[in-house]
């Protein structure tokens, strides 16, 4: 059975005919355009960034709020392409000149935090074309213009695959890759060369590799899960170290390893469950932080424990305050 879409954050095809009419307004002054334009882009994403933050309040699912910040990035990045392949730079050979945009790391797995950054990967046919590299670079300035921290990498299929072989970050974030727009096939050629050129045989230096990685994480953030100020994504026990057990799963089992729906070769139903309620809660604590702080912020630190606590509704009880009821559960996670 197909998955529904998610619903879209907002009306895709009435914000591209708003930006075609800001360009035609100032049809000599193209400069004045992109600052109209940029405008226009800040106040959508500022208004749904507070739809999402109000839903958080709501009904404190972080998971769903980092699933709607993805989705929201996922068409912002549309919009901004459509735009600049319609009045900017316009294709000599609309049959080549294409761009296919890949969402890979965390953003990749559809989820966002507030204040996380984005990972891009623009993916070549065969080599760069200078349309394609004008294209490239008018997205990037416009979402760094907006303010996105973007992580991003412009390679063909070969290059992916030879750079996945040789570094263990770029296979990793390539194991979330996710298309986001463009061709399809392009997209389906680098993950079926993936599986069968970079994860196929051995998987054992994969597995070492992202073994010391987590030890030298628990190392430089401390190696007790129960710091009075721990740190929710790189500490131990929290969601980096959930995302190592999702790699090692997917990488070995391929995707959904780790999903309730799974086989059971890596989870039991159950734990499966246990991981996904673990996981949740910690992206509810995640989204939460970013957004009261107003930025990647992830050390739970003594001052903003209570007001955690208060969002997420822990009162007094038992002889307990409600932050230490709060970080008690936490540390239960």
């Amino acid at each position: 059975m197909d998955v529904a879409a998610p619903p879209r954050p907002f009306d895709l095809a009435a914000e591209r005919t708003a930006l075609t009419a800001i360009f035609r307004k100032h049809d000599e002054q193209p400069s004045a355009a992109r600052t109209e334009i940029l405008q226009r882009l800040n106040a959508l994403v500022k208004t749904k960034r507070a739809e999402a933050q109000a839903q958080l309040d709501r009904d404190g699912n972080g998971r769903a709020c980092a699933e709607s910040l993805a989705h929201l990035m996922d068409e912002v990045i549309r919009l901004i392409h459509d735009y600049a392949v319609a009045h900017v730079y316009y294709a000599s050979d609309p049959g080549a000149d294409r761009v296919t945009v890949v969402a890979t790391g965390g953003y990749g797995r559809g989820l966002l935090a507030p204040g996380s950054d984005l990972d891009l990967l623009f993916l070549l046919p065969a080599k760069q074309t200078p349309w394609g590299e004008s294209v490239v670079e008018y997205m990037l300035y416009m979402l760094w213009d907006l303010r996105f921290k973007v992580g991003h990498a412009t390679r063909n299929v070969d290059q992916c695959l030879k750079l996945a072989q040789a570094d263990m970050t770029i296979r990793t974030a390539l194991l979330d890759s996710r298309l986001l727009f463009g061709e399809a096939g392009l997209f389906a050629e680098l993950q079926r060369r993936y599986r069968a050129e970079v994860v196929a045989g051995n998987p054992r230096p994969f597995i070492e590799a992202k073994l010391a990685e987590r030890d030298e994480r628990h190392r430089r953030t401390g190696e007790s899960r129960y710091k009075v100020e721990p740190n929710i994504k790189d500490g131990k026990g929290g969601l980096r170290d959930l995302h190592t057990l999702h790699w090692l799963a997917t990488y070995l089992h391929g995707p959904d390893a780790t999903s309730p729906k799974s086989d059971a070769r890596i989870f039991t139903s159950a734990e499966a469950r246990r991981f996904r309620r673990s996981e949740d809660f910690l992206w509810t604590i995640r989204c939460h932080l970013h957004f009261l702080t107003g930025r990647a912020e992830e050390r739970l630190s003594f001052e903003h424990q209570p007001q955690l606590a208060s969002r997420l509704s822990y009162a007094d009880r038992g002889g307990l305050r409600g932050v230490e009821r709060f970080m008690k559960h936490y540390f239960l996670v």
